[in-house]
């Protein structure tokens, strides 16, 4: 099953609801449900190569909200843009 190794989010289950009819406000008489059907919501997962905190690189399945809030720290490949000085 595909969860995040640091938070530990994983996929939710809900319903897809699908309607037909114009709504009241339009001038219709209303919505009505036709049909519901069971979904999977998927967490946003990427399999990253993080720096543990003895130094050593790990590969791991992360959530994209993990990633962005700097809750783990990236290998750094190179330094970027570093001058070569003459």
């Amino acid at each position: 099953m595909a969860v995040c190794s640091f938070c530990g989010k994983g996929k939710q289950v809900g319903n897809v609801v699908q309607t037909r009819g114009r709504a009241k406000y339009l001038g219709g008489v209303g919505t009505k449900v036709t049909g519901i059907t069971r979904r999977v919501f998927k967490p946003n997962l990427r399999n990253v190569r993080i720096s543990t905190e003895n130094g050593t690189h790990k590969t791991v399945c992360i959530c994209a909200q993990c990633l962005k809030s700097g809750a783990v720290t990236r290998v750094v490949k190179a330094a970027p843009f570093k001058l070569v000085e003459r």
